[in-house]
């Protein structure tokens, strides 16, 4: 069971995002996952978000996070391919689609 204050700091990050003040709640996230490194639902987050700040590095890497914690999950590693395919969008480096059809082969 996923504890409480993580939960509380997952609302106020989505709130955050909402309001498109992305870093803050970035902070947010890397808070809760200080509590509960494992909350998937924070790597998936966390992946979105830094897709919005440009650091598409940490945005795959929490991708990735999510699809090594939960491996049996398709969702994970469709959403991982989404990622992936923002990073190419974004960088324009080839090694994003290669991952990406690779995850998304997974999902």
């Amino acid at each position: 069971m996923t504890d409480q204050r993580v939960l509380a700091l997952e609302n106020e990050a989505e709130k955050l995002r909402g309001e498109k003040k992305y870093d803050e709640a970035i902070a947010k996230l890397r808070e809760a996952l200080e509590i509960d490194p494992n909350f998937v639902r924070g790597h998936l987050a966390l992946a979105v978000l830094y897709h919005y700040t440009k650091d598409y590095d940490a945005s795959c890497r929490h991708g990735e996070k999510a699809c090594e914690l939960e491996p049996n999950d398709p969702f994970n590693f469709v959403a991982l391919s989404v990622t992936y395919q923002r990073a190419f969008e974004g960088t324009r480096d080839p090694i994003y689609i290669q991952k990406a059809e690779m995850a998304k082969a997974r999902g």
